[in-house]
């Protein structure tokens, strides 16, 4: 027997909640999330240096995903919940 899958859908309209962004950086921690690929964490910390030097940012926190096709896993998820106040997230390649 044969399976034929359609590989063609409709989308799935999901509404998106964006919440406000600060007014200033000065003094917030900031999280940021690499994906594993190829310097996304050079990236990242650079950022982070530039989010500290030009920004105030108090201090950036770099995780790595488990890998670059899945989302972040939970233990990140809950860290930056009680550590950060935004989050930054980065591809590399």
């Amino acid at each position: 027997m044969i399976e034929v899958f359609d590989p063609t859908t409709s989308p799935r309209e999901q509404p998106v909640t964006y919440v406000a962004r600060p007014e200033s950086l000065k003094g917030k921690r900031v999280g940021l999330v690499e994906n594993t690929k190829y310097n996304s964490d050079l990236l990242l910390m650079r950022i982070g240096k530039i989010l500290q030097e030009e920004y105030g940012v108090e201090q950036s926190i770099l995780r790595r995903k488990h890998n670059s096709s899945v989302p972040a896993h939970q233990e990140i998820i809950d860290e930056f919940r009680r550590e950060v106040d935004l989050v930054v997230a980065g591809i590399g390649d």
